[in-house]
């Protein structure tokens, strides 16, 4: 059985496909049944279904690794 990634706000995701703009890491800004991230390369602002989302992460860097 698959395991569900733990998704907090403040999270940096890297997906496996990128943004048009060819970013591919984004900043999770609300979790839920849908989740709203925002693109790091041009700020785009998006809402994803969690399922399809959770789908496509290739990486999740933890808020607290970030700021070191």
């Amino acid at each position: 059985m698959p395991t569900i990634p733990k998704l907090t706000v403040g999270d940096t995701l890297e997906l496996k496909k990128p943004h048009p703009c060819g970013g591919k890491t984004f900043k999770i800004l609300r979790v839920g049944a849908d989740v709203r991230i925002l693109c790091a390369t041009c700020g785009h602002d998006m809402t994803l279904e969690r399922i399809k989302l959770e789908k496509s992460i290739k990486k999740i860097i933890p808020a607290t690794e970030e700021t070191q």
